[in-house]
């Protein structure tokens, strides 16, 4: 027997509305309020939704328990199992001495000025790493890197999880937009297209942005030039790459460009200034061979993945019982499906081949190799429970009704929806931390209103996933992998509290861009 999900079980769906927000109010509240640890925050929030949808939306402790499950089986493959492989890598490179010398040569070509280590890094190489790997890999990289230049660790963190926002709709070679499209039955190069006429406005100031938290006016004044080229060569080319190509190298290339152009400028234009790669700290052309080793294998196994669809080699569909087609979403008046692609291939498998390479060609001994994956595994202790309970919850959310409550009550805000829209995919990669996640959460919402209210429905898709990268910086899953390398396990809700207010700003920054093109440029849609 089929249950029909209730849009609005307090009869008032504003009320309704309020209540299913309150698993959303915990988690904000310990983490960024309370600056408790992410785990704490995420079980929190787990056990207020199931309180929730069995006292409230009366939803059967079957499919409460097999929603749960789904989502545990999600957080393992592919989430886990593609942050194991990105950290098993960073480990291995660390250990090799690789890491080291990708430092000297990001500190050489910086030429010791913070303001251009956080454009380099965190914003460039991030972005490289966002584009292959994602799902919080990046910013635990990338935060390490910037701890190694002398950053304070939770500012390092700070950084990578601002600059890990432009990328992330673009990530993993595309994934979040193949996934929208797959749950919106949208043409997959109209919405790549779209959320490429938007990011890039965030992509070109990302860079200046950065070079102000770092130092102020004082950095951003002296490091317009490298702020200007970086944000806008990204821009660029993923505006192009986006709307010719469609989304699966949008942010390889937009991130090879960026670091080629930043650094032929340090090295051509700014000639004057000495540079730092002289005498004792110049690498040698081995040395920057080896140092770049790891992520040029893993770029270039990542698209052979894509192109060749490795991911859905040998993919076993696996109907999750009794929840499949078990719950009717009341909003749409369809059964929602439950299956589950079991994909020995995934993205997770990719990387960890271009682990084993890379322990290959560095020709790093067993020994190494085996201590460098129980390293990963350790660090992946805490911030993996962190990401089961998240990511639990976000299943619980969907299958008991509660997101279409807070969605449709969200739908009613009229002419200044596309705003709203914004924060629906804020709200949704908040909960998943996961762009992919939040448009499988409200594609299909977001779709809906668009018809109701007349509006895109491509436009109102691809806000969702452009305002989700606003919400990567705060997700608690990926605070909680992003912690694991600067040894601040513990301490996500402080880091939580100083990039808040900056996420929302963001939400703000993208909300406005679809008003602007709903209203005023609709001839631009694609």
């Amino acid at each position: 027997m089929i249950w029909p999900q209730p849009l609005d079980p307090l009869h008032s769906l504003l009320l309704s509305a309020l209540v299913a927000a309150i698993p959303l109010i915990v988690v904000l509240i310990l983490m960024g309020g309370l600056r408790k640890s992410s785990l704490l925050a995420s079980a929190c929030g787990l056990a207020g939704t199931i309180v929730l949808a069995l006292g409230v939306w009366r939803m059967p402790v079957s499919l409460l328990s097999w929603s749960i499950l789904f989502g545990l089986a999600y957080a393992v493959l592919p989430i886990l199992w593609m942050v194991f492989g990105g950290l098993y890598l960073y480990n291995l490179a660390v250990a090799t001495g690789s890491f080291d010398l990708l430092r000297q040569w990001m500190e050489n070509h910086a030429s010791g000025d913070p303001c251009i280590q956080a454009m380099l890094v965190a914003f460039c190489f991030g972005a490289l790493l966002e584009g292959t790997t994602g799902f919080g890999a990046p910013v635990a990289v990338t935060a390490f890197l910037l701890v190694r230049f002398g950053f304070e660790p939770r500012k390092a963190v700070m950084l990578s999880l601002l600059a890990n926002t432009a990328p992330v709709a673009f990530g993993g070679i595309g994934v979040p937009i193949i996934a929208l499209s797959g749950a919106t039955g949208l043409d997959i190069n109209k919405l790549s297209a779209m959320i490429g006429r938007q990011l890039p406005f965030l992509s070109f100031i990302l860079p200046a942005y950065l070079a102000w938290m770092v130092a102020g006016r004082k950095g951003l004044r002296r490091c317009w030039p490298e702020a200007l080229i970086a944000g806008g060569s990204f821009a660029i080319v993923q505006c192009l790459v986006a709307n010719l190509w469609g989304p699966y190298a949008a942010d390889l290339l937009s991130s090879l460009v960026s670091i080629v152009a930043v650094v032929g400028y340090r090295r051509i234009v700014a000639g004057s200034q000495k540079s730092r790669d002289t005498g004792e700290n110049k690498l040698s052309a081995k040395s920057v061979v080896l140092a770049w080793l790891p992520w040029a294998l893993l770029s270039v196994v990542m698209v052979f993945w894509s192109y060749f669809k490795l991911f859905q080699t040998g993919q076993i569909l696996i109907p999750i019982p009794k929840l499949h087609n078990g719950a009717l979403i009341t909003l749409y008046q369809k059964s929602y499906a439950a299956v589950y692609a079991l994909q020995p291939l995934a993205a997770g498998t990719g990387i960890l081949v271009s682990t084993v390479l890379t322990a290959a060609c560095l020709r790093a001994k067993p020994k190494v190799v085996l201590e460098s994956g129980a390293r990963t595994l350790q660090q992946l202790k805490v911030p993996g429970l962190t990401v089961l309970f998240i990511v639990g919850l976000t299943y619980l959310y969907n299958y008991s009704g509660m997101a279409f409550t807070l969605g449709a009550a969200l739908a009613r805000a009229g002419s200044i929806f596309p705003l709203v829209s914004s924060y629906l995919g804020w709200v949704a990669c908040f909960l998943s931390g996961s762009d992919t996640a939040a448009n499988l959460l409200f594609g299909n919402l977001q779709v809906a209103a668009a018809h109701q209210l007349h509006l895109s429905p491509i436009l109102l898709a691809a806000t969702n996933s452009s305002g989700a990268v606003a919400g990567k910086m705060i997700s608690p899953q990926n605070i909680a992998v992003g912690v694991t390398t600067v040894g601040l396990i513990g301490q996500e809700g402080k880091v939580l509290y100083s990039t808040f207010w900056h996420s929302v700003l963001m939400a703000v920054v993208i909300g406005l861009i679809a008003c602007v093109q709903a209203y005023l440029f609709p001839g631009l849609l694609p």
